[in-house]
């Protein structure tokens, strides 16, 4: 690609990381500007694409995510240039690009979309394993084709992915709030879902009347979701199909949850010897504890002072925006959760230099019923509209805030139920002058709605409850319901009929 004699290749366009966003911004650009060509870095020689992408609503959308030889993005592209290799040093103040094979390429506009890092409970133990893409899923799979028992630490989306996946081997998962799946549910949800975890067969539906509660004490801030490694893009939805999660045991499920606590320390088998440290076997009943006579190669101590050996540790603990390669030298402003900031046309701080995807940090005003979390969809959209945003300030053109900004609208699957999550779901960022109305029908659905004034504001939906759409308008339009008090969740009545 670079011209002889070591002078940097020119491009007017150039987007780094080949994850959703990346390649959705690239394909975007390619579009818009058919006679340019764009440069697109990648460290991996496969690109994450999407495929059958769906729009399901004016804010839902649903897609699968595959991994593709770059060779065929150039093919359906051929003006994108696929550079595969990592960026060494931007040098944001000449437009240039160094990467880790000593060629330069320079650019007027660049997007940066590489990603981000699981966090790691401990950093370079062999015991620990981090889940972000496919490799280290099948990496984790290998293990666990030897493995007894293993501890998951987490409680995002992949954590309970995995916990409930897992077959044939013990597992203790550790988390730190007091119910499971606390990036997507409350309480009322994980108690619905927790019976699958050990289910072998369907249950029968058990209607669960709708019940209505306010809330007290201020709500936690939203953490980041996802799990890790050094390389690759994040997993899709479906990440675990197609993998054979099976331990040794001639079980399916067993998992004991641990609330409320962190891991405090990895012990390996010799230190934990030296230590005359005492662990527990696997909790039967809750009485039953005992100690373990099984020696394990490693030990996970937990903050609320219990013991138990493993095979190995799942560190499905959240993720760090991959900012490092791009800081030195260049004046970026940074978020609190360590993303590079963007305003509301996906610009960067440094002149010329956009964001999209899990590297960046949303800095703009953003609607009332919108936020920001590290997901797919958002990586999609936000790839997409930061290629908008660049072709307009290059065309000196002006470009209105994507729609899909104007409402947080997520579907995804959890232990093969559907779940839609809109808005402030789980009253992200409200103060306490909001209400929950919940209807549930045990093994079949499972609806809460957040209000506040009398509008809502946020919804949880477990299950096939066709209530998305009509949901998704209440919520845009703002509509006041009180009116409707509890019959807005009325079985009985076809709310759809009302809202039409």
């Amino acid at each position: 690609m670079a011209a002889a004699g070591g002078a940097a290749a020119r491009s007017r366009f150039a987007v780094v990381g080949g994850g959703i966003a990346g390649v959705t911004c690239a394909e975007k650009l390619a579009t818009e500007f058919p006679s340019e060509d764009i440069f697109l870095m990648t460290a991996s020689p496969v690109i994450k694409a999407v495929t059958n992408f769906k729009q399901v609503s004016k804010t839902l959308e649903e897609f699968d995510v595959e991994e593709q030889p770059s060779s065929i993005l150039e093919k359906r592209y051929p003006n994108i240039k696929v550079i595969q290799s990592g960026v060494k040093q931007l040098k944001s103040d000449e437009h240039k690009i160094l990467t880790e094979d000593g060629k330069e390429y320079m650019y007027e506009k660049l997007c940066l979309c590489a990603g981000a890092k699981p966090k790691l409970i401990f950093e370079g133990n062999p015991y620990v394993l981090g889940i972000r893409d496919t490799d280290s899923a099948q990496a984790f799979q290998k293990n666990l084709a030897q493995a007894e028992r293993i501890v998951v630490v987490g409680n995002g989306g992949i954590a309970l992915e995995l916990v409930y996946e897992i077959q044939g081997c013990e597992v203790i998962w550790a988390i730190k709030d007091k119910a499971i799946g606390n990036t997507f549910f409350d309480a009322g949800a994980a108690e619905f879902l927790i019976p699958k975890l050990t289910a072998e067969k369907q249950e029968t539906p058990i209607e669960c009347k709708r019940t209505k509660y306010t809330v007290e004490g201020s709500q936690e801030k939203e953490r980041p979701t996802a799990a890790s490694d050094k390389l690759g893009s994040a997993l899709g939805p479906d990440w675990h199909e197609g993998l054979h999660l099976k331990g040794t045991k001639e079980f399916s499920h067993k998992v004991h949850i641990e609330i409320l606590c962190e891991v405090k320390n990895i012990l390996l088998q010799q230190e934990f010897i030296q230590l005359q440290r005492t662990s527990l076997t696997f909790p039967k009943e809750e009485k039953n504890v005992e100690p373990d006579q099984v020696l394990w190669p490693v030990y996970v101590e937990l903050t609320n002072g219990k013991i138990y050996g493993c095979n190995f540790i799942v560190s499905a603990t959240g993720v760090v925006p991959n900012v490092k390669p791009f800081l030195d030298g260049n004046n970026f402003a940074v978020g609190e959760d360590g993303g590079l900031t963007v305003d509301a046309h996906m610009h960067t701080s440094v002149p010329d230099v956009y964001a999209a995807g899990d590297i960046c940090t949303a800095a703009w005003e953003p609607s009332p019923v919108w936020h920001q979390m590290r997901l797919w969809t958002q990586a999609r959209q936000m790839g997409w509209y930061a290629a908008k945003c660049m072709a307009a300030d290059t065309l000196g053109e002006s470009v209105d805030m994507d729609f899909s900004f104007e409402l947080f609208a997520h579907v995804t699957k959890f232990f093969n139920y559907k779940v839609v999550v809109l808005g402030k779901y789980n009253a992200q960022g409200l103060s306490s002058d909001y209400e929950l109305m919940l209807r549930c029908t045990k093994g079949q659905e499972y609806v809460k709605v957040v209000i506040q004034n009398g509008r809502m504001v946020g919804a949880v939906l477990i299950g096939e409850t066709d209530l998305e759409e009509t949901f998704e308008n209440l919520i845009l339009n703002q509509m006041d319901l009180s009116a409707y008090g509890e019959d807005l969740l009325n079985p009985d009545i076809d709310i759809e009929d009302y809202f039409d």
